[in-house]
Parts: structure tokens; C-alpha cells; sequence
């Protein structure tokens, strides 16, 4: 395969392992034990120094491949040592029959002559004919040596015949053998099973190979991560990673017997610039793959957080233009997987030439599939060639630059793939992208009618975005291409993410994500400005990996694209004013009291308008969808609901007419209709018991239950309960308890909650005029079925009451959950607002900084040490980012407005965040502000 300079010569050890061997031999020639003991230990010290040495080198010189290679040349050493030892010593014979020869042959990954550091070994044992006693007794005593060195070993023992027969049922066995390479023992045997394999395994089978090479990729890829942009990728499975390097090799070899670069150039699939390119590849992923086995001392292929700290440093790299180092290694790290993408395409385009390979659904990349009827292009420069668009000569996009444009939006306007060769000129031609073109009022009008097309918006930017087109026309677009935010909230590169929101919003304006977003999927159809809410969602991240706030920074940037595109300048302004806002909804949906009127009156006096807030809901609703897996939940739906509802009467006038004391006799009426079983004393003794705030704040339905819930607790004379209900819709668990109240009641519930790993999502805490306590907990929702829910809200319940009741201490019990010595990839700094123009009657505290397994028990258990009663609490995590909201008063019902007391505040609260868990207080102490 590739062999750069640094790979010829060997390692030292390897050098030394010659004499060293000699010297046992002649030491414990007559001792077969003392002899496999010296031998042991000089191959395991032989390992351990040349582990190290590859390591140094590597450091020092920064090649992966060429220590790949070192490496390989390593364990050959070894393996033939012990083999040498093994039929020399161990198993000696001095006349074998025909039966009795062996060869060693290398295999699978092992066979390319390139491995990581903690890289399988891969070992086929091959025979003339079935197993003997002596090959057994060899295979055997090899084996016990490489466990004993540590090594993991994938091995199979067969003869020439026995090999053939199971590669011609088995694909893997087949590309395994594809790579095979002679270590040592009988070379014949090798000779024959490569002449025959070629001739009874391989010729006729081009097509049948292929076909399993892609389908096992597809799956592969669905088990790693479906995008190439994932932010902790797998290097060897994940798509864009060496694994695709692997596949494209193998069907070269296999279909065009070429198993090199520059082997791919001479039977023309590459041109020079294209083996280049699959070499700088090869050769970056080898470097971070061997430096993850060094750094972790084991055969680790995830590139986690952690870990791309530690690899960045590894290689040098340092923070540049606002971009922290690790930001630019991973933003590499993409751009390689983008190249290697665009080197499949070659392939694919090469094979398909060939008719080796199937032609593709056109379904996997379009709605529409194939067309009933004869698509007739009717511009010139285009074709239609089996089902895709292609051009008609080479010199298509040099006769007129905004073809290459064009070449998309005729992929979108007849729901049409490219053809590879239409592609590979594109990627050749991207030079001729200037500003000429960027401005051209036909090219952006193309342009925008892709951006906000009823068909598929989503398929056709990616297409743009992975052939380079994209952030070429788009330089701003461009500048954010393979740029990784360093956190564990988004899961995709920026672009991807970018692209990925317009899929959503795509998916929403056709009716496609009905019972997933009812809300967006009602309003959008009314929205005035379609164009304007597209540009904004595709634009809404563009200005992120620049020093200033990428929302202010963004706005400005949209009022400059928005002309360009073809926006009127109402449509523009609209644009800016929703990439400056697309946080704000979702920001106060997750840690605002949504039921205090302040909070509502504040969020209309920034959306104005009704338009305004049907845009934004849309576009928040877009933005967290594509953010990753997990990450939108019913809950989530739930919040922006309950704010949309809110706020449009506020903004159509009708809302200010009802008064507080009239929607609270309104909410009391309604409720009084819903228990229509209970007698008029009965209905108004229960109705005293509850303070104004709770009459505005809960909904009907969860009135209705309280209500049932607090009768039936104290008809059975308890005077704790606990009520379960799950709701999949929401993705949300609902935890209600009727207790005593007390200052570190919250404490306790979310003690219990971080003891069974459950996350809190929100929760509303009530305490009626009798002293007692009425808490709703919100439970992120982490099974699909409600019976293990159930099982999981009833051990937590159980938790509660044992806590209230004395039996355990809810402090040990969170404890026990707390790593030990937990890692901290990330670095969020600690931030305190405390703010009285939030609300009316309370204070609001929001905190935000490095989440943690049981941190929200030690906010609420510092708070209730401050002697502050918490009236709601609001609870949203972004990743490895806790933001925390507490709607507070002191002991006498007052707002926190005292400099003094909230420095108090703010003291006890940095130290949550500044010292370890296990450090901070949690006997009886209380620290007092009133």
C-alpha cells in the first residue's frame, strides 16, 4: 500500500531482537522450559520497547502511518521468533511428512502491514491438508507464547481447501484474505492459496462482492453515527473513517486488482491529485489513531471529549482566530472525512462505469423515487443519464460558472441524483465560484429556490455542501464547514447542524411531522414570511467560531446576505431579528416561570408582533430537533406550547383585560365544575387551602388530580403520599408529593432523583395555607415502555419516604452515585443572575455552570441552608452545561434586594461549583440571611 519514506528502516528493538534471541538459544538450547521463559520475557520486553520507541518516534516526527508500519514490523518479528523457537525446540521434527508443513499468514488488518499500537493480530494458520498432532502442537504453543505477551489474537487454523470453501460462503473471510500477506513457515502453501483464490474465489464475483461491501457499510455506519460530523466520532468505523479508506481499497483490489494509490492512478480510477489526497488521509487517521492507543493504553477508536484534548496536544496543535486548539484539530479531523466521503464518490462513480455496481435508489436521496414519465431537462449543458442529472461535456461549468449552481437546482426541481462524474467535475471546477458569481442575480435566485423548495431542501445543501459548492457561494456558510463545538450538547458539526434545522423545518412545512410538532404544524401555513423564516433557519448558527456573540454577529451578517439572495429588506430585517433572538424562546420556555404574568410580559415586549412569535416558535422548535439524538423531548414541546399560548393573547389584546383576582375565580370555577361529586363545603374548604399563585399556575387537568390525590391521602389518614403518572407524548414522568412542609423538602426529592440517576426537567412547588407541601417533579422520561417508568418513579418514591422518615440519609445515598474521580473534559464557567424584574414577588436566581451528578441536590440543599424558600424551580441541561433557575423568597416572603445577602447568595453558590462534592457541607448547618 502506501509506503512514505520514515517507514523503511525499523525500530531499534527490532534491530536488538536478533542477538538477544541467539544468546537464549545458546543459553537454554537443551531446557525447553528455561527456554520458553528467557523467550517470553525478551519478546514482552521487545514489545514494551518498541511500543515505545514507535511512540517517541511519533512525537517527534508526526507521521501515523510510517509508525502504523513500524508497529506491523514489530509484531512479524515477534511472531516469527516464536515460531522459529516453536518448530525448532518445541516441536521439532526431522523428517516431516507431507501433511506436517504450516505457513504463518497475517490476515484482515494485520495482513495490510499497517496497526495501531493495541491493534488485533490477525493470524491465519494455514495447512496442505486437515490438522495433524504436530500442527495442533504448533498452532497450540504459538498461541499460549502471544497470549502470554498480552496480545489479542483473532486466529483460525485450515487447510488451502478448507479456506477457499469458507470464503466463497463468508464476506468476511473473503476481505480478510483480500489483504493476506506471508509472515513465515511454508511458502508454497501461501503461493497456492493466493493463485487459487484469485481464480476460484474472486473472477466472476466483482458484482456480488460490491453489492455486500455497501450493504455492510450502510450498516455499519447506522450502528456508529448515520453523519460523517458526529462530534465524538468513531476514527475506525464511523462514516468518512478508516474504515471507508479500508472498503475503498478492497473494491479496487477486488474488481481492478490494484491495491495501492498509485495503483489506482495507473488503471485510471485516480488521478494524481486524488491518490494524493486518499495518502494525506491514510496518513492523518493513522496519526490520531495511534496517538488515542498510546494516550489510553488500549485499543480505544472513539475520539471522546477527553480524549481530543489530549490527541490535539499530542500533535501540536495550538488556538488560532478565536478557534480553540482542539476546534481546529477536530475541524481537520472533518474536513479529512469530507475527503475521504468525496474519494467514495469516485469509486462509486468508477464501479457504476463498470456496472459492478447496482445502481442506487433514487429514493435514498430524494423524495419521489423514480419518474413515471420521461424528464426532459431542457437546458443546455445537462442530461438525464440512468436517472440522474449529468453534463454533457466537460467544459459545461467554465462556459457558464452559475451551471454549478444550476447543476443543484435541477437535482431539486426534478427530484433527480447526480451523477458521480457531474460531481467530480463540480469538486474540480469550484475555483470558478468568484464574486461574480456570489452576486449574480440569476444565481442566487437559483439558489434560494433550492434554500426553500417543498421538495428536498435538506438532500440538495448537503449534496452543495459535500462537493464544496455550498461555502464557496456562501463564504460565510463556508467558514463554519467541519467546525465542531467543543461540548456535549451538539452532536454534529456546525454546517451539519445548520442543514440538518432546514431538514426539520422542510419535514414540518409538509405535513410530515404532524404528531410530533402540532403547534409549528398549524401555524407555519399561516406564517407571512416563508422565505425570510428558511434563510433565517439555515443562517441562524453562520456566525458561530468568531470572538463576539455569534447571534448579534449573525444578524449582521444576514442583513448583508439577505439583499444578495434576493430578500426585500422587510424580509431581511426579519431574518436578523430572528438569528439575534433564536435563543430567547427556547431560554425562557426551559428556566422561566411561564405562569407568572412578568415573565410572559417581558418575552412579548421582545417578539411585538404575532408573526414574529410564530416565527420564532418555528425555528426554535427546528434548532433544538437538530441538535442530536435525545435532545428534543415532548417536555421541551410542552414548555414552547404553554409560552406560545401565553404570549399571543398578550399580543393580540387579549389578555390585559382579565384581571388576576378574575382569572383566579375563573380557575377556581372550572375546577369547581370538574368535581362535580364533591358538596359545596367540601369544595370550599379545599379551595382555602391553596394560595392565588397556585390557582393561576397549574393547568385544569393537574387541578383536578391534586385535588383527588390530596382527598384520597386524607381519607386513608396518611400523612405522606406519592403519586405516579407517565406520559409518553411529553417524554415525561410525573412524581407528586402531598407532605409536611419543610425547608429541605425540595432537597430531599432531588436528593432521590440524583440517587436513581433520574434528571428533573422541571418542577412546581406549592405549599397550601394548612403548612403542608405540594410538589410536582418532572422527570426526563429514560424508558420507552410505562411499566419499567413506573418501576423506576416507584424506587424513587420509595427513596423520598424513606429520607422523610428518617430511615436513611438522603446526603450518603447521593454520595454513593458521585464518581469517584470524575472527568472534566470541559471547562463552563460559574455564573450567578440574581434578578427582582423578572417577577413581581419573587427574586430569580440563575445559575449556570459545569453539570454534575447530583448537582442540583447540593443547589437546592445550599439554598434551603440560606433559610430561601423556592417557589418554582426551572431546570435545563445543554450538554455538559447545567442552567438552573430558582424562583426564591427569604423566610418573610420578600424579594432578595440587600447587597449584602446577595453576596451571601453568591458565595454559597460559587462554592457548589469551586469545591469537589465530596468536600461541601452537608450536616444541619444553616447559613442565615434574614
Amino acid at each position: 500500500m502506501i509506503t512514505p519514506r520514515a517507514a523503511q528502516r525499523d525500530l531499534p528493538a527490532i534491530t536488538r531482537l536478533a542477538p538477544i534471541l541467539e544468546q537464549i538459544e545458546q543459553a537454554h538450547a537443551d531446557d525447553p522450559v528455561a527456554l520458553r521463559a528467557a523467550l517470553v520475557e525478551a519478546l514482552r520486553r521487545t514489545l514494551d520497547e518498541g511500543r515505545a520507541e514507535a511512540e517517541s518516534a511519533l512525537m517527534d516526527e508526526q507521521n501515523g502511518f510510517a509508525c502504523a508500519r513500524w508497529l506491523s514490523n514489530l509484531t512479524d518479528a515477534i511472531i516469527r521468533a516464536i515460531h522459529t523457537f516453536t518448530v525448532r525446540y518445541f516441536h521439532r521434527i526431522s523428517n516431516p511428512s507431507n501433511g506436517e508443513h504450516l505457513a504463518l499468514v497475517a490476515v484482515g488488518g494485520y495482513g495490510r502491514g499497517t496497526m495501531a499500537p493495541y491493534s488485533d493480530v490477525d493470524l491465519l494458520f494455514l495447512l496442505p491438508y486437515k490438522k495433524t498432532a504436530w500442527s495442533e502442537s504448533v498452532v497450540e504453543t504459538m498461541l499460549y507464547i502471544l497470549w502470554d505477551l498480552k496480545l489479542q489474537i483473532g486466529h483460525a487454523t485450515r487447510s488451502v481447501n478448507e479456506t477457499l470453501h469458507e470464503a466463497r460462503g463468508d464476506m468476511t473471510i473473503r476481505t480478510a484474505l483480500l489483504e493476506a500477506r506471508f509472515l513465515t513457515g511454508e511458502s508454497s502453501l501461501f503461493d497456492e492459496l493466493v493463485q487459487r483464490f484469485e481464480t476460484e474465489v474472486i473472477a466472476g464475483t466483482e458484482q456480488t462482492f460490491v453489492a455486500a461491501k455497501m450493504e455492510e457499510r450502510d450498516k455499519r455506519i447506522a450502528r456508529a453515527g448515520a453523519s460523517r460530523y458526529v462530534v465524538e466520532p468513531n476514527i475506525k468505523e464511523g462514516k468518512g473513517g478508516q474504515r471507508d479508506l479500508n472498503i475503498l481499497l478492497w473494491l479496487a483490489e477486488y474488481v481492478y486488482r490494484a491495491r495501492t494509490p498509485d495503483a489506482l492512478v495507473r488503471v485510471g480510477l485516480f488521478d494524481n491529485s486524488e491518490a494524493a489526497m486518499f495518502r494525506r488521509c491514510s496518513e492523518f487517521l493513522w496519526r490520531v489513531r495511534c496517538h488515542m492507543h498510546f494516550a489510553t493504553g488500549r485499543a480505544e477508536e472513539r475520539l471522546s471529549f477527553d480524549l481530543q484534548h489530549i490527541v490535539c496536544e499530542r500533535i501540536g496543535y495550538a488556538g488560532r482566530d478565536g478557534m480553540s486548539a482542539v476546534e481546529r484539530f477536530m475541524k481537520r479531523y472533518f474536513l479529512v472525512a469530507k475527503d475521504i466521503g468525496d474519494l467514495a464518490a469516485v469509486v462509486s462513480a468508477a464501479l457504476e462505469a463498470r456496472h459492478t455496481k447496482p445502481m442506487p435508489m433514487i429514493g435514498r436521496f430524494m423524495r419521489g423515487l423514480r419518474h413515471p414519465y420521461p424528464v426532459q431537462l431542457g437546458v443546455d449543458g445537462f442530461t438525464i443519464e440512468n436517472n440522474r442529472i449529468n453534463i454533457t461535456d466537460n467544459d459545461v461549468f467554465r462556459r457558464d460558472p452559475i451551471n454549478l449552481i444550476r447543476l443543484f437546482w435541477l437535482a431539486d426541481r426534478h427530484a433527480l441524483a447526480i451523477h458521480p462524474d457531474a460531481t467530480r467535475l463540480t469538486r474540480r471546477s469550484l475555483k470558478l465560484i468568484n464574486n461574480l458569481v456570489r452576486t449574480a442575480p440569476e444565481a442566487n435566485r437559483l439558489f434560494l429556490d433550492i434554500l426553500t423548495s417543498h421538495n428536498a431542501p435538506e438532500t440538495v445543501l448537503r449534496m452543495m455542501n459535500e462537493t464544496g459548492v455550498l461555502g464557496r457561494f456562501i463564504p460565510e456558510f463556508g467558514r463554519v464547514v467541519a467546525l465542531m463545538q467543543f461540548n456535549m450538547y451538539h452532536h454534529y458539526t456546525v454546517d451539519e447542524h445548520l442543514i440538518r434545522s432546514l431538514g426539520v423545518l422542510a419535514r414540518i412545512d409538509s405535513g410530515a411531522m404532524e404528531q410530533e410538532h402540532p403547534l409549528a404544524h398549524v401555524i407555519l401555513p399561516t406564517i407571512q414570511h416563508r422565505r425570510a423564516l428558511y434563510v433565517a433557519t439555515f443562517l441562524h448558527d453562520v456566525a458561530k467560531g468568531r470572538p463576539e456573540d455569534h447571534s448579534i454577529a449573525g444578524a449582521q451578517l444576514a442583513r448583508t446576505l439577505g439583499p444578495r439572495l434576493g430578500l426585500d429588506a422587510a424580509e431581511t430585517e426579519t431574518v436578523a431579528w430572528l438569528i439575534e433572538n433564536h435563543l430567547v424562546m427556547s431560554n425562557i420556555a426551559q428556566s422561566r416561570d411561564l405562569a407568572d404574568p412578568e415573565t410572559i410580559r417581558n418575552f412579548a415586549s421582545i417578539v411585538q408582533t404575532l408573526e414574529r412569535l410564530k416565527l420564532l416558535l418555528i425555528l426554535t422548535v427546528c434548532d433544538i430537533k437538530a441538535v442530536g439524538p435525545g435532545v428534543w423531548n415532548g417536555w421541551k414541546g410542552e414548555l414552547l406550547r404553554t409560552l406560545y399560548y401565553e404570549t399571543e393573547p398578550q399580543l393580540t389584546g387579549g389578555h390585559s383585560a382579565i384581571s388576576t383576582h378574575q382569572r383566579t375565580a375563573y380557575a377556581q370555577a372550572r375546577l369547581r365544575g370538574s368535581l362535580a361529586d364533591w358538596d359545596d363545603e367540601t369544595f370550599d374548604t379545599y379551595k382555602a387551602r391553596h394560595y392565588p399563585a397556585y390557582w393561576l399556575k397549574v393547568d385544569d387537568a393537574r387541578k383536578v388530580k391534586h385535588a383527588r390525590f390530596i382527598r384520597a391521602t386524607e381519607a386513608s389518614e396518611q400523612t405522606l403520599a406519592i403519586s405516579i403518572a407517565t406520559n409518553k407524548f411529553r417524554g415525561i414522568t410525573e412524581l407528586t408529593v402531598f407532605a409536611p412542609d419543610h425547608p429541605r423538602l425540595l432537597a430531599v426529592l432531588t436528593g432521590a432523583c440524583a440517587a436513581s440517576g433520574a434528571n428533573i426537567a422541571d418542577a412546581q412547588i406549592f405549599t397550601t395555607t394548612d403548612g403542608l407541601a405540594l410538589d410536582d417533579l418532572f422527570l426526563t422520561r429514560a424508558f420507552e415502555e410505562d411499566e419499567d417508568e413506573i418501576r423506576r418513579a416507584e424506587k424513587i418514591a420509595r427513596t423520598i419516604e424513606n429520607a422523610l422518615k428518617g430511615e436513611l440519609r438522603i446526603s450518603d445515598v447521593v454520595n454513593q452515585r458521585r464518581p469517584r474521580s470524575p472527568k472534566r473534559p470541559f471547562t463552563v464557567p460559574t455564573e450567578l443572575i440574581i434578578d427582582n424584574s423578572l417577577s413581581k414577588f419573587y427574586t430569580v436566581l440563575e445559575i449556570s455552570g459545569l453539570d454534575r451528578p447530583g448537582l442540583l441536590y447540593d443547589l437546592t440543599t445550599t439554598l434551603g441552608k440560606l433559610n430561601l424558600n423556592i417557589a418554582s424551580a426551572h431546570i435545563a441541561t445543554f450538554g455538559e452545561k447545567a442552567v438552573d433557575a430558582f424562583y426564591v423568597t427569604d423566610l418573610l416572603g420578600a424579594q432578595i434586594t440587600q447587597p449584602e445577602k446577595q453576596a451571601i447568595v453568591r458565595k454559597a453558590i460559587e462554592t457548589v461549583f469551586d469545591e469537589p462534592p465530596a468536600k461541601l457541607k452537608t450536616g444541619a448547618d444553616v447559613i442565615s440571611i434574614s
